[in-house]
């Protein structure tokens, strides 16, 4: 494994992933987000404690890129593509319907953050395959 490397595609995805988190959740969500707000905590409270969601993506991340180099086979971004749908099977898709049993949210929305994390999963994995893959001999 190149730790050099696992670095790169860890900033590249955090940035990445911060991105895509604002666009999906402060633009294309907010409306939905708006309309259940009895369920959430007040906006203030929220965003006191939006430093553990950073942090808590820090290491999602990481170890993202790390489980992506340990098994890391040179296939290009199709690999990258493979690994974002795992990782959505694997770890979004039981977290979206757990989440469903949790909160009195409605099944669109679920369906809504299945979907995006399907998105999110897929570019980071094509990042994380860009980014780590080895330079082309000179």
């Amino acid at each position: 494994m190149n730790t050099k490397r696992l670095l790169m595609s860890f900033v590249a995805t955090y940035i990445v992933y911060q991105i895509l988190g604002y666009l999906i959740h402060q633009v294309w969500l907010a409306d939905t987000y708006q309309s259940l707000s009895a369920v959430w905590r007040p906006e203030a409270e929220m965003m006191s404690k939006m430093w553990v969601m950073y942090v808590s993506s820090a290491f999602f991340c990481f170890f993202f890129c790390y489980i992506f180099a340990r098994g890391y086979e040179n296939r290009g971004v199709g690999e990258g593509f493979r690994f974002g749908v795992i990782i959505t099977l694997f770890y979004t898709l039981p977290v979206v319907y757990d989440s469903y049993v949790i909160y009195p949210i409605p099944y669109s929305l679920v369906l809504q953050w299945l979907f995006s994390g399907l998105v999110i999963s897929i570019i980071l994995g094509i990042v994380a395959a860009m980014v780590y893959k080895p330079r082309a001999a000179a």
